[in-house]
């Protein structure tokens, strides 16, 4: 099963990691990461850099993609070498998935059209505003699409996909390899959960990153 992890400059590592850590487990799994061109592409924090080992022309039909979010994905929502690709590519895959903002990108591709899916929080109507139909939910499974919320949930994403594909005690048996078992200090994760003030701090600092007439 070749799955490829588009890459991006200021992507999220957790959003490509984490379902690498998992999918990268199951029986028969090439992984391949893929970017416009072969090479180290930066992470948003610009300290850490993961390796491109194909450009998007050398991996046309992948059995399963997963792309990736993070604050490089604005300045893609209009890259047609990169949406092309997508769209050629969901014309073969088995799969076609996401973490956090890269739903954006599916849908800026117009592979969401009228599908539920899921994006961060702070993002949800964007998501809608691109045609799909957003869903507060921590994974989301529409036909062959199968999307994550924010960051971490990339991690159940990839479970929830390695479940499907290749059985529970699969999944299982990487869960617990990874030993992930969230217990964090603080019950804040969400925006229903998260003190009020830190809810409204967020959504000010999105709205401002946003295009003009494009806040959540």
């Amino acid at each position: 099963m070749q799955i490829a992890v588009v890459l991006y400059d200021r992507f999220t590592a957790l959003d490509a990691v984490g379902p690498y850590e998992v999918l990268s487990r199951m029986p028969g799994a090439e992984l391949t990461f893929v970017a416009a061109q072969a090479g180290p592409v930066r992470a948003d924090t610009d300290r850490l850099a993961l390796t491109a080992d194909a450009a998007f022309e050398e991996l046309a039909a992948p059995d399963v993609v997963v792309v990736p979010g993070g604050p490089g994905q604005m300045e893609r929502m209009d890259d047609e070498r990169l949406l092309s690709w997508l769209r050629a590519a969901d014309a073969a895959t088995t799969w076609t998935t996401s973490v956090c903002t890269g739903s954006l990108l599916l849908a800026a591709a117009g592979l969401l059209d009228g599908r539920r899916a899921t994006t961060h929080w702070l993002l949800m109507d964007e998501l809608e505003r691109h045609g799909a139909t957003a869903a507060s939910e921590r994974v989301v499974t529409d036909g062959k699409y199968v999307t994550a919320a924010g960051v971490s949930a990339g991690i159940d994403m990839a479970l929830t996909l390695a479940a499907t594909v290749a059985g529970d005690d699969l999944a299982q048996t990487a869960q617990l390899l990874l030993e992930y078992d969230p217990q964090p200090p603080f019950d804040a994760g969400s925006p229903v959960k998260a003190p009020a003030q830190l809810v409204t701090a967020l959504r000010e600092v999105s709205r401002a990153a946003q295009p003009q007439g494009h806040a959540p």
